[in-house]
Protein backbone atom coordinates (compact mmCIF):
# COMPACT_ATOMS: atom_id res chain seq x y z
CA UNK A 1 0.00 0.00 0.00
CA UNK A 2 1.40 3.37 -1.04
CA UNK A 3 0.13 6.68 0.24
CA UNK A 4 -1.67 8.69 -2.45
CA UNK A 5 0.05 11.97 -3.23
CA UNK A 6 -1.43 14.75 -5.37
CA UNK A 7 0.60 15.14 -8.54
CA UNK A 8 2.23 18.55 -8.65
CA UNK A 9 3.33 19.01 -12.26
CA UNK A 10 0.51 17.32 -14.07
CA UNK A 11 -0.33 19.72 -16.87
CA UNK A 12 2.40 20.26 -19.42
CA UNK A 13 5.41 18.23 -18.40
CA UNK A 14 6.38 17.56 -22.01
CA UNK A 15 6.41 21.27 -22.71
CA UNK A 16 8.11 22.43 -19.52
CA UNK A 17 10.84 19.86 -18.95
CA UNK A 18 14.31 20.85 -20.01
CA UNK A 19 15.58 19.18 -23.23
CA UNK A 20 18.27 17.33 -21.32
CA UNK A 21 15.65 15.95 -18.94
CA UNK A 22 13.51 14.77 -21.85
CA UNK A 23 16.46 13.13 -23.51
CA UNK A 24 17.24 11.17 -20.35
CA UNK A 25 13.69 9.85 -20.19
CA UNK A 26 12.79 9.11 -23.79
CA UNK A 27 12.87 5.54 -25.00
CA UNK A 28 15.83 4.87 -27.31
CA UNK A 29 15.33 4.85 -31.08
CA UNK A 30 14.22 1.47 -32.34
CA UNK A 31 13.00 0.40 -28.91
CA UNK A 32 9.50 -0.41 -30.14
CA UNK A 33 8.92 -4.14 -30.45
CA UNK A 34 7.71 -5.68 -33.70
CA UNK A 35 4.79 -7.30 -31.88
CA UNK A 36 2.82 -5.16 -29.45
CA UNK A 37 3.29 -6.57 -25.93
CA UNK A 38 0.08 -7.92 -24.37
CA UNK A 39 0.38 -5.79 -21.27
CA UNK A 40 0.17 -2.45 -23.10
CA UNK A 41 -3.59 -2.83 -23.58
CA UNK A 42 -4.43 -5.50 -21.00
CA UNK A 43 -7.46 -5.64 -18.75
CA UNK A 44 -6.14 -6.95 -15.43
CA UNK A 45 -8.57 -8.32 -12.85
CA UNK A 46 -7.45 -8.04 -9.23
CA UNK A 47 -8.15 -11.15 -7.16
CA UNK A 48 -8.18 -10.71 -3.39
CA UNK A 49 -8.14 -14.47 -2.80
CA UNK A 50 -9.53 -14.37 0.73
CA UNK A 51 -12.72 -12.74 -0.54
CA UNK A 52 -13.16 -14.08 -4.08
CA UNK A 53 -14.61 -17.60 -3.81
CA UNK A 54 -14.47 -20.35 -1.19
CA UNK A 55 -13.90 -23.82 -2.58
CA UNK A 56 -13.66 -25.82 0.68
CA UNK A 57 -16.48 -24.25 2.67
CA UNK A 58 -14.54 -22.71 5.55
CA UNK A 59 -15.72 -19.13 4.96
CA UNK A 60 -12.42 -17.96 3.45
CA UNK A 61 -11.65 -17.74 -0.25
CA UNK A 62 -9.04 -20.07 -1.70
CA UNK A 63 -7.36 -21.22 -4.90
CA UNK A 64 -9.92 -23.96 -5.46
CA UNK A 65 -12.57 -21.26 -5.47
CA UNK A 66 -10.64 -19.20 -8.01
CA UNK A 67 -10.13 -22.20 -10.28
CA UNK A 68 -13.87 -22.91 -10.24
CA UNK A 69 -14.58 -19.32 -11.30
CA UNK A 70 -12.12 -19.13 -14.19
CA UNK A 71 -14.92 -19.51 -16.77
CA UNK A 72 -16.59 -16.43 -15.26
CA UNK A 73 -13.38 -14.43 -15.58
CA UNK A 74 -12.93 -15.62 -19.15
CA UNK A 75 -16.49 -14.58 -20.04
CA UNK A 76 -15.95 -11.21 -18.37
CA UNK A 77 -13.16 -10.59 -20.88
CA UNK A 78 -10.03 -10.05 -18.81
CA UNK A 79 -6.48 -10.64 -20.01
CA UNK A 80 -4.68 -11.23 -16.71
CA UNK A 81 -5.26 -11.86 -13.02
CA UNK A 82 -3.32 -10.01 -10.33
CA UNK A 83 -3.33 -11.95 -7.07
CA UNK A 84 -2.82 -10.16 -3.79
CA UNK A 85 -0.30 -12.07 -1.63
CA UNK A 86 -1.21 -15.73 -1.29
CA UNK A 87 1.85 -16.74 0.74
CA UNK A 88 2.00 -18.07 4.33
CA UNK A 89 1.26 -15.17 6.66
CA UNK A 90 0.05 -14.50 10.21
CA UNK A 91 -2.33 -11.96 8.58
CA UNK A 92 -1.32 -8.98 10.69
CA UNK A 93 -1.91 -7.01 7.47
CA UNK A 94 -4.12 -9.40 5.50
CA UNK A 95 -1.22 -11.20 3.83
CA UNK A 96 1.20 -8.31 3.30
CA UNK A 97 3.25 -9.68 6.19
CA UNK A 98 4.90 -12.63 4.47
CA UNK A 99 6.71 -15.58 6.05
CA UNK A 100 7.66 -17.58 2.94
CA UNK A 101 7.60 -16.40 -0.68
CA UNK A 102 8.00 -19.89 -2.10
CA UNK A 103 4.87 -21.42 -0.62
CA UNK A 104 1.10 -20.90 -0.52
CA UNK A 105 -0.72 -20.24 2.73
CA UNK A 106 -2.49 -23.52 3.64
CA UNK A 107 -5.71 -21.54 4.12
CA UNK A 108 -5.62 -20.89 0.36
CA UNK A 109 -4.22 -24.21 -0.88
CA UNK A 110 -0.86 -25.55 -2.02
CA UNK A 111 1.96 -24.58 -4.33
CA UNK A 112 0.87 -27.33 -6.70
CA UNK A 113 -2.61 -25.80 -6.85
CA UNK A 114 -1.13 -22.40 -7.63
CA UNK A 115 0.88 -23.90 -10.49
CA UNK A 116 -2.23 -25.64 -11.80
CA UNK A 117 -4.23 -22.41 -11.54
CA UNK A 118 -1.58 -20.51 -13.51
CA UNK A 119 -1.67 -23.17 -16.21
CA UNK A 120 -5.47 -23.45 -16.36
CA UNK A 121 -5.86 -19.69 -16.62
CA UNK A 122 -3.29 -19.56 -19.39
CA UNK A 123 -5.22 -22.10 -21.46
CA UNK A 124 -8.12 -19.63 -21.32
CA UNK A 125 -5.85 -16.83 -22.51
CA UNK A 126 -5.52 -15.31 -19.03
CA UNK A 127 -2.08 -14.56 -17.59
CA UNK A 128 -1.14 -14.43 -13.91
CA UNK A 129 0.58 -11.61 -12.00
CA UNK A 130 1.78 -12.31 -8.46
CA UNK A 131 2.36 -9.78 -5.69
CA UNK A 132 5.79 -9.20 -4.18
CA UNK A 133 6.37 -7.10 -1.06
CA UNK A 134 10.05 -6.11 -1.05
CA UNK A 135 9.90 -3.39 1.61
CA UNK A 136 9.25 -5.68 4.56
CA UNK A 137 8.55 -9.22 5.74
CA UNK A 138 6.54 -10.72 8.60
CA UNK A 139 8.01 -10.63 12.09
CA UNK A 140 7.59 -14.43 11.92
CA UNK A 141 9.85 -14.66 8.85
CA UNK A 142 12.93 -16.85 9.58
CA UNK A 143 15.25 -13.90 9.00
CA UNK A 144 13.57 -11.75 11.62
CA UNK A 145 13.31 -14.62 14.10
CA UNK A 146 17.05 -15.19 13.60
CA UNK A 147 17.65 -11.47 14.16
CA UNK A 148 15.67 -11.47 17.41
CA UNK A 149 17.64 -14.46 18.69
CA UNK A 150 20.97 -12.81 17.82
CA UNK A 151 22.82 -10.20 19.84
CA UNK A 152 22.70 -6.46 19.04
CA UNK A 153 25.08 -5.63 16.21
CA UNK A 154 25.12 -9.20 14.90
CA UNK A 155 25.10 -9.95 11.14
CA UNK A 156 21.55 -11.33 11.35
CA UNK A 157 20.25 -7.94 12.43
CA UNK A 158 21.93 -6.16 9.53
CA UNK A 159 19.24 -7.41 7.15
CA UNK A 160 16.86 -5.05 8.98
CA UNK A 161 17.05 -1.57 10.51
CA UNK A 162 18.00 -2.18 14.15
CA UNK A 163 19.33 0.70 16.21
CA UNK A 164 20.30 1.08 19.87
CA UNK A 165 19.47 3.93 22.23
CA UNK A 166 17.10 5.06 24.92
CA UNK A 167 14.66 6.32 22.32
CA UNK A 168 13.95 5.71 18.60
CA UNK A 169 16.54 7.09 16.15
CA UNK A 170 14.00 9.52 14.70
CA UNK A 171 10.35 10.52 14.79
CA UNK A 172 9.24 8.72 11.62
CA UNK A 173 5.59 7.67 11.71
CA UNK A 174 4.06 4.43 10.52
CA UNK A 175 1.77 4.67 7.49
CA UNK A 176 -0.72 2.70 9.59
CA UNK A 177 -0.50 5.20 12.45
CA UNK A 178 1.72 5.45 15.50
CA UNK A 179 5.53 5.39 15.62
CA UNK A 180 7.57 3.59 12.97
CA UNK A 181 9.90 2.09 15.59
CA UNK A 182 9.35 -0.76 18.05
CA UNK A 183 11.69 -1.78 20.88
CA UNK A 184 12.68 -5.41 21.39
CA UNK A 185 13.52 -7.15 24.66
CA UNK A 186 17.24 -6.31 24.60
CA UNK A 187 16.54 -2.60 24.16
CA UNK A 188 17.22 -2.13 20.44
CA UNK A 189 14.67 -0.57 18.11
CA UNK A 190 13.64 -1.81 14.66
CA UNK A 191 12.00 0.10 11.81
CA UNK A 192 8.57 -0.69 10.38
CA UNK A 193 6.96 1.81 8.02
CA UNK A 194 3.77 -0.24 8.33
CA UNK A 195 2.66 -2.43 11.27
CA UNK A 196 5.13 -3.61 13.98
CA UNK A 197 4.62 -7.12 12.58
CA UNK A 198 6.15 -5.91 9.28
CA UNK A 199 9.85 -5.09 9.89
CA UNK A 200 11.49 -3.17 7.05
CA UNK A 201 14.31 -4.84 5.16
CA UNK A 202 17.70 -3.20 4.70
CA UNK A 203 18.27 -3.06 0.95
CA UNK A 204 21.95 -2.24 1.34
CA UNK A 205 22.45 -5.83 2.51
CA UNK A 206 23.37 -8.22 -0.34
CA UNK A 207 21.19 -11.02 1.05
CA UNK A 208 18.08 -8.90 0.59
CA UNK A 209 18.69 -8.17 -3.08
CA UNK A 210 19.72 -11.76 -3.84
CA UNK A 211 16.66 -13.18 -2.10
CA UNK A 212 14.19 -11.08 -4.02
CA UNK A 213 15.85 -11.72 -7.36
CA UNK A 214 15.59 -15.44 -6.64
CA UNK A 215 11.91 -15.05 -5.70
CA UNK A 216 11.25 -13.40 -9.09
CA UNK A 217 12.84 -16.34 -10.89
CA UNK A 218 10.92 -18.80 -8.70
CA UNK A 219 7.54 -17.49 -9.84
CA UNK A 220 8.55 -16.70 -13.40
CA UNK A 221 9.75 -20.27 -13.74
CA UNK A 222 6.29 -21.44 -12.63
CA UNK A 223 4.54 -19.51 -15.35
CA UNK A 224 3.75 -16.20 -13.69
CA UNK A 225 3.60 -13.53 -16.41
CA UNK A 226 4.64 -10.71 -14.12
CA UNK A 227 4.87 -9.25 -10.64
CA UNK A 228 3.14 -6.35 -8.95
CA UNK A 229 5.59 -4.57 -6.63
CA UNK A 230 4.05 -3.38 -3.37
CA UNK A 231 5.14 0.02 -2.00
CA UNK A 232 7.72 0.18 -4.76
CA UNK A 233 9.10 3.61 -3.82
CA UNK A 234 9.89 2.81 -0.18
CA UNK A 235 12.62 0.16 -0.29
CA UNK A 236 15.75 2.30 0.05
CA UNK A 237 16.43 4.30 3.22
CA UNK A 238 19.03 6.93 4.02
CA UNK A 239 21.50 5.02 6.28
CA UNK A 240 21.78 8.09 8.50
CA UNK A 241 18.04 7.81 9.25
CA UNK A 242 17.55 11.60 9.39
CA UNK A 243 14.32 13.28 10.36
CA UNK A 244 11.80 13.73 7.56
CA UNK A 245 12.02 17.37 6.48
CA UNK A 246 11.64 19.31 3.24
CA UNK A 247 14.34 17.78 1.05
CA UNK A 248 15.37 17.89 -2.59
CA UNK A 249 13.88 15.38 -5.01
CA UNK A 250 15.48 11.99 -4.60
CA UNK A 251 16.69 12.83 -1.09
CA UNK A 252 13.66 11.90 1.01
CA UNK A 253 14.92 9.64 3.82
CA UNK A 254 12.83 6.65 2.73
CA UNK A 255 10.77 7.46 -0.38
CA UNK A 256 11.76 7.67 -4.05
CA UNK A 257 15.50 7.55 -3.43
CA UNK A 258 17.70 7.41 -6.51
CA UNK A 259 19.29 4.07 -5.53
CA UNK A 260 15.95 2.37 -6.25
CA UNK A 261 16.54 2.56 -9.99
CA UNK A 262 19.47 0.18 -9.94
CA UNK A 263 17.35 -2.39 -8.08
CA UNK A 264 14.67 -2.27 -10.75
CA UNK A 265 17.20 -2.38 -13.57
CA UNK A 266 18.40 -5.71 -12.18
CA UNK A 267 14.82 -6.92 -11.93
CA UNK A 268 14.11 -5.84 -15.51
CA UNK A 269 17.12 -7.79 -16.74
CA UNK A 270 15.69 -10.90 -15.07
CA UNK A 271 12.22 -10.29 -16.53
CA UNK A 272 13.62 -9.72 -20.03
CA UNK A 273 15.67 -12.90 -19.79
CA UNK A 274 12.62 -15.06 -20.45
CA UNK A 275 11.52 -15.95 -23.96
CA UNK A 276 8.09 -14.50 -23.13
CA UNK A 277 9.29 -11.38 -21.29
CA UNK A 278 7.72 -10.94 -17.86
CA UNK A 279 5.93 -7.81 -16.66
CA UNK A 280 6.96 -5.51 -13.78
CA UNK A 281 4.15 -3.33 -12.35
CA UNK A 282 5.01 -0.78 -9.66
CA UNK A 283 2.76 0.50 -6.90
CA UNK A 284 4.12 4.03 -7.13
CA UNK A 285 2.42 7.15 -5.87
CA UNK A 286 4.69 10.15 -6.37
CA UNK A 287 3.76 13.84 -6.40
CA UNK A 288 6.16 14.65 -9.25
CA UNK A 289 5.25 13.25 -12.68
CA UNK A 290 8.80 13.43 -14.01
CA UNK A 291 10.08 11.44 -11.02
CA UNK A 292 7.45 8.81 -11.74
CA UNK A 293 8.47 8.61 -15.39
CA UNK A 294 12.03 7.69 -14.40
CA UNK A 295 10.78 4.35 -13.07
CA UNK A 296 9.21 3.60 -16.45
CA UNK A 297 12.29 3.96 -18.60
CA UNK A 298 12.91 1.12 -21.02
CA UNK A 299 15.28 -0.71 -18.66
CA UNK A 300 13.16 -0.44 -15.49
CA UNK A 301 9.46 -1.08 -14.79
CA UNK A 302 6.94 -1.61 -17.57
CA UNK A 303 3.97 0.12 -15.94
CA UNK A 304 2.86 1.77 -12.69
CA UNK A 305 -0.50 2.25 -11.06
CA UNK A 306 -2.16 5.57 -11.85
CA UNK A 307 -3.02 6.84 -8.37
CA UNK A 308 -3.84 10.34 -9.59
CA UNK A 309 -6.67 8.94 -11.70
CA UNK A 310 -7.76 6.60 -8.90
CA UNK A 311 -8.13 9.47 -6.43
CA UNK A 312 -9.48 12.01 -8.93
CA UNK A 313 -12.81 13.67 -8.07
CA UNK A 314 -15.73 13.32 -10.47
CA UNK A 315 -15.21 16.75 -12.03
CA UNK A 316 -14.60 17.43 -15.74
CA UNK A 317 -11.67 19.86 -15.40
CA UNK A 318 -9.83 17.72 -12.86
CA UNK A 319 -10.53 14.51 -14.78
CA UNK A 320 -9.26 16.00 -18.03
CA UNK A 321 -6.13 17.21 -16.26
CA UNK A 322 -5.49 13.77 -14.79
CA UNK A 323 -5.95 11.97 -18.12
CA UNK A 324 -3.94 14.51 -20.08
CA UNK A 325 -1.00 14.48 -17.69
CA UNK A 326 -0.88 10.69 -17.44
CA UNK A 327 -0.78 10.29 -21.21
CA UNK A 328 1.86 13.02 -21.59
CA UNK A 329 4.28 11.74 -18.96
CA UNK A 330 4.00 8.12 -20.10
CA UNK A 331 4.60 9.15 -23.70
CA UNK A 332 8.02 10.49 -22.68
CA UNK A 333 9.19 6.96 -21.95
CA UNK A 334 6.90 5.05 -24.35
CA UNK A 335 5.10 3.39 -21.44
CA UNK A 336 1.34 2.75 -21.38
CA UNK A 337 -0.75 4.53 -18.73
CA UNK A 338 -2.90 2.46 -16.40
CA UNK A 339 -6.49 3.33 -15.47
CA UNK A 340 -7.76 2.29 -12.05
CA UNK A 341 -10.89 3.38 -10.16
CA UNK A 342 -10.74 0.88 -7.27
CA UNK A 343 -8.58 -1.63 -5.43
CA UNK A 344 -8.31 -3.40 -2.08
CA UNK A 345 -7.15 -0.23 -0.31
CA UNK A 346 -9.73 2.40 -1.30
CA UNK A 347 -13.42 3.12 -0.80
CA UNK A 348 -15.48 1.37 -3.47
CA UNK A 349 -16.50 3.63 -6.38
CA UNK A 350 -20.29 3.46 -6.01
CA UNK A 351 -19.92 4.74 -2.45
CA UNK A 352 -17.14 7.26 -3.11
CA UNK A 353 -18.77 8.80 -6.19
CA UNK A 354 -22.05 9.22 -4.31
CA UNK A 355 -20.54 11.63 -1.78
CA UNK A 356 -20.25 15.38 -1.88
CA UNK A 357 -16.46 15.01 -2.06
CA UNK A 358 -15.82 12.33 -4.69
CA UNK A 359 -12.03 12.29 -4.40
CA UNK A 360 -10.06 9.79 -2.32
CA UNK A 361 -7.22 10.18 0.14
CA UNK A 362 -5.83 7.81 2.75
CA UNK A 363 -5.82 10.75 5.13
CA UNK A 364 -9.57 11.24 4.88
CA UNK A 365 -11.93 9.70 7.40
CA UNK A 366 -14.97 8.95 5.31
CA UNK A 367 -16.95 6.18 7.03
CA UNK A 368 -20.45 7.36 7.88
CA UNK A 369 -20.32 10.21 5.36
CA UNK A 370 -23.70 10.60 3.64
CA UNK A 371 -23.74 8.72 0.34
CA UNK A 372 -26.28 8.65 -2.49
CA UNK A 373 -25.74 5.12 -3.84
CA UNK A 374 -27.97 5.67 -6.88
CA UNK A 375 -25.90 8.69 -7.86
CA UNK A 376 -22.67 6.89 -7.05
CA UNK A 377 -23.68 3.92 -9.18
CA UNK A 378 -24.44 6.13 -12.20
CA UNK A 379 -21.08 7.83 -11.84
CA UNK A 380 -19.24 4.53 -11.30
CA UNK A 381 -20.78 3.18 -14.51
CA UNK A 382 -19.68 6.30 -16.37
CA UNK A 383 -16.18 6.14 -14.88
CA UNK A 384 -15.84 2.49 -15.89
CA UNK A 385 -16.77 3.12 -19.50
CA UNK A 386 -14.49 6.17 -19.57
CA UNK A 387 -11.59 4.03 -18.31
CA UNK A 388 -12.24 1.41 -20.97
CA UNK A 389 -12.01 4.05 -23.71
CA UNK A 390 -8.57 5.34 -22.74
CA UNK A 391 -5.30 4.08 -24.27
CA UNK A 392 -3.25 1.81 -22.04
CA UNK A 393 -4.09 -0.94 -19.58
CA UNK A 394 -7.01 -1.11 -17.16
CA UNK A 395 -7.38 -2.72 -13.73
CA UNK A 396 -10.66 -4.05 -12.34
CA UNK A 397 -10.94 -4.92 -8.65
CA UNK A 398 -13.16 -7.90 -7.88
CA UNK A 399 -16.74 -6.84 -7.19
CA UNK A 400 -16.27 -3.55 -9.03
CA UNK A 401 -17.96 -5.13 -12.03
CA UNK A 402 -20.99 -5.89 -9.80
CA UNK A 403 -21.28 -2.38 -8.40
CA UNK A 404 -20.67 -3.50 -4.83
CA UNK A 405 -20.81 -0.63 -2.30
CA UNK A 406 -18.44 -0.10 0.61
CA UNK A 407 -19.58 -1.98 3.73
CA UNK A 408 -19.49 0.60 6.51
CA UNK A 409 -21.24 -1.12 9.40
CA UNK A 410 -18.73 -3.87 10.21
CA UNK A 411 -18.85 -4.61 13.96
CA UNK A 412 -15.70 -3.71 15.89
CA UNK A 413 -15.06 -7.33 16.86
CA UNK A 414 -15.04 -8.39 13.19
CA UNK A 415 -12.64 -5.76 11.86
CA UNK A 416 -9.11 -6.88 11.03
CA UNK A 417 -7.35 -4.05 9.22
CA UNK A 418 -4.32 -2.66 11.13
CA UNK A 419 -5.26 0.85 9.99
CA UNK A 420 -8.38 0.54 12.15
CA UNK A 421 -6.66 -1.30 14.98
CA UNK A 422 -3.65 1.04 15.29
CA UNK A 423 -5.82 4.16 15.15
CA UNK A 424 -8.05 2.99 17.98
CA UNK A 425 -10.96 2.90 15.57
CA UNK A 426 -10.60 6.49 14.39
CA UNK A 427 -9.53 5.34 10.91
CA UNK A 428 -12.19 3.05 9.41
CA UNK A 429 -9.53 1.05 7.59
CA UNK A 430 -10.03 -1.00 4.46
CA UNK A 431 -12.15 -3.97 5.52
CA UNK A 432 -15.22 -2.38 3.92
CA UNK A 433 -13.93 -2.93 0.38
CA UNK A 434 -12.74 -6.47 1.14
CA UNK A 435 -16.04 -8.17 1.96
CA UNK A 436 -16.48 -11.49 0.07
CA UNK A 437 -17.99 -11.43 -3.42
CA UNK A 438 -21.66 -12.52 -3.73
CA UNK A 439 -22.20 -15.12 -6.44
CA UNK A 440 -25.75 -16.46 -6.17
CA UNK A 441 -28.77 -16.98 -3.96
CA UNK A 442 -31.00 -14.78 -1.82
CA UNK A 443 -29.07 -14.76 1.44
CA UNK A 444 -25.52 -14.87 2.75
CA UNK A 445 -23.08 -16.37 1.96
CA UNK A 446 -24.53 -15.85 -1.55
CA UNK A 447 -22.70 -18.79 -3.10
CA UNK A 448 -19.31 -17.59 -1.88
CA UNK A 449 -19.21 -20.51 0.58
CA UNK A 450 -21.50 -23.45 1.23
CA UNK A 451 -24.96 -22.54 2.57
CA UNK A 452 -24.95 -21.70 6.25
CA UNK A 453 -21.24 -20.88 6.42
CA UNK A 454 -20.30 -17.51 7.93
CA UNK A 455 -17.74 -15.71 5.79
CA UNK A 456 -14.65 -14.11 7.34
CA UNK A 457 -16.31 -10.71 6.85
CA UNK A 458 -20.10 -10.62 6.78
CA UNK A 459 -21.95 -9.79 3.56
CA UNK A 460 -24.89 -7.36 3.75
CA UNK A 461 -28.33 -8.86 3.12
CA UNK A 462 -28.94 -6.13 0.52
CA UNK A 463 -26.38 -7.79 -1.73
CA UNK A 464 -29.02 -10.29 -2.88
CA UNK A 465 -29.66 -8.03 -5.88
CA UNK A 466 -25.92 -7.66 -6.61
CA UNK A 467 -24.93 -11.29 -7.07
CA UNK A 468 -23.36 -12.53 -10.28
CA UNK A 469 -26.44 -14.73 -10.78
CA UNK A 470 -28.84 -11.79 -10.42
CA UNK A 471 -26.86 -9.48 -12.69
CA UNK A 472 -25.85 -11.96 -15.39
CA UNK A 473 -29.24 -11.96 -17.11
CA UNK A 474 -30.08 -8.29 -16.49
CA UNK A 475 -29.05 -6.24 -19.55
CA UNK A 476 -29.04 -3.04 -17.46
CA UNK A 477 -26.80 -4.38 -14.67
CA UNK A 478 -23.28 -3.24 -13.87
CA UNK A 479 -22.00 -6.69 -14.81
CA UNK A 480 -23.61 -6.46 -18.26
CA UNK A 481 -22.06 -3.03 -18.75
CA UNK A 482 -18.61 -4.40 -17.93
CA UNK A 483 -19.01 -7.48 -20.10
CA UNK A 484 -20.29 -5.48 -23.07
CA UNK A 485 -17.78 -2.68 -22.60
CA UNK A 486 -14.80 -4.99 -22.29
CA UNK A 487 -15.91 -7.00 -25.31
CA UNK A 488 -16.19 -3.83 -27.37
CA UNK A 489 -12.86 -2.58 -26.01
CA UNK A 490 -11.21 -5.79 -27.23
CA UNK A 491 -12.55 -5.10 -30.72
CA UNK A 492 -10.74 -1.71 -30.63
CA UNK A 493 -13.32 0.54 -32.29
CA UNK A 494 -10.59 3.21 -32.38
CA UNK A 495 -8.44 1.09 -34.68
CA UNK A 496 -4.74 1.27 -33.94
CA UNK A 497 -4.89 4.78 -32.49
CA UNK A 498 -3.12 5.06 -29.13
CA UNK A 499 -3.49 8.83 -28.78
CA UNK A 500 -6.24 11.06 -27.42
CA UNK A 501 -7.44 14.27 -29.08
CA UNK A 502 -9.65 16.57 -27.02
CA UNK A 503 -12.75 17.66 -28.94
CA UNK A 504 -15.12 20.59 -28.37
CA UNK A 505 -17.75 19.66 -25.82
CA UNK A 506 -20.64 21.31 -23.97
CA UNK A 507 -19.98 22.93 -20.61
CA UNK A 508 -19.85 20.29 -17.88
CA UNK A 509 -18.82 17.56 -20.32
CA UNK A 510 -15.65 16.13 -21.84
CA UNK A 511 -15.20 14.61 -25.28
CA UNK A 512 -12.12 13.11 -26.86
CA UNK A 513 -11.38 11.21 -30.02
CA UNK A 514 -9.10 8.28 -30.80
CA UNK A 515 -8.43 8.32 -34.50
CA UNK A 516 -11.14 9.76 -36.75
CA UNK A 517 -13.76 7.04 -36.21
CA UNK A 518 -14.18 6.96 -32.44
CA UNK A 519 -15.17 9.51 -29.82
CA UNK A 520 -15.98 9.27 -26.12
CA UNK A 521 -18.34 11.80 -24.51
CA UNK A 522 -18.70 12.06 -20.71
CA UNK A 523 -21.40 14.24 -19.20
CA UNK A 524 -20.52 15.30 -15.64
CA UNK A 525 -23.23 17.98 -15.52
CA UNK A 526 -26.57 17.95 -13.73
CA UNK A 527 -28.33 18.59 -17.04
CA UNK A 528 -28.47 16.46 -20.18
CA UNK A 529 -26.31 17.36 -23.17
CA UNK A 530 -27.11 16.82 -26.82
CA UNK A 531 -25.35 14.13 -28.82
CA UNK A 532 -23.17 15.35 -31.69
CA UNK A 533 -25.28 15.51 -34.82
CA UNK A 534 -25.21 12.31 -36.82
CA UNK A 535 -23.05 10.34 -34.40
CA UNK A 536 -23.76 6.65 -33.94
CA UNK A 537 -23.93 5.45 -30.32
CA UNK A 538 -21.82 2.32 -29.82
CA UNK A 539 -22.46 1.87 -26.09
CA UNK A 540 -23.67 4.04 -23.21
CA UNK A 541 -23.23 3.69 -19.47
CA UNK A 542 -26.86 4.69 -18.86
CA UNK A 543 -30.00 4.83 -20.96
CA UNK A 544 -30.20 7.76 -23.37
CA UNK A 545 -33.44 9.64 -23.78
CA UNK A 546 -34.50 11.69 -26.75
CA UNK A 547 -31.06 11.80 -28.35
CA UNK A 548 -29.51 13.40 -25.27
CA UNK A 549 -26.86 12.20 -22.84
CA UNK A 550 -28.22 12.32 -19.28
CA UNK A 551 -26.16 13.44 -16.27
CA UNK A 552 -23.24 11.26 -15.14
CA UNK A 553 -23.17 9.21 -18.33
CA UNK A 554 -20.46 8.12 -20.75
CA UNK A 555 -21.14 7.24 -24.39
CA UNK A 556 -18.91 5.83 -27.08
CA UNK A 557 -19.62 7.29 -30.50
CA UNK A 558 -18.85 6.58 -34.12
CA UNK A 559 -18.70 10.10 -35.62
CA UNK A 560 -19.31 10.64 -39.29
CA UNK A 561 -16.17 11.12 -41.44
CA UNK A 562 -14.84 14.67 -41.55
CA UNK A 563 -17.46 15.80 -39.07
CA UNK A 564 -20.25 15.71 -41.71
CA UNK A 565 -23.76 15.78 -40.36
CA UNK A 566 -26.19 12.98 -40.98
CA UNK A 567 -29.41 13.51 -42.89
Amino acid sequence: MSQIHPVTNVETIAATAAPSDLDSLRAPEGAAQAERPWWRDAVVYQVYVRSFSDGNGDGTGDLAGVRARLPYLHDLGVDALWFNPWYPSPLADNGYDIVDYRAIDPVFGTLEEAEELIGEARTLGIRTIVDVVPNHVSNEHPWFQEALAAAPGSPARQRFWFRSGDRPPNAWRSIFGGPAWTQVADGEWYLHLFAPQQPDLNWTHPDVAAEHEDVLRFWFDRGAAGVRIDSAALLVKDPALPEQTDVAQGEHPYEDRDALHEIYRRWRAIADGYADARLLVGELSLPDAERLARYLRSDELHTAFNFDFLSCPWEPARMRQSIQSAIAVHALVDAPPTWVISNHDVTRPVTRYGREDTSFSFDSKREGTPTDLALGTRRARAAALLSMALPGSMYVYQGEELGLPEVEDIPADRRQDPMWLRSGGRDPGRDGCRVPVPWSGAQAPFGFSADGVRTWLDQPSAWATLTVEAERTDPTSMLSLYRNGLRMRRSAPWGDSSSVTWLPSPEGALMFGRGDRFACLVNFDAASVELPTGAEVLIASNELTGGAVPPDTTVWLRPLPNGKEGR
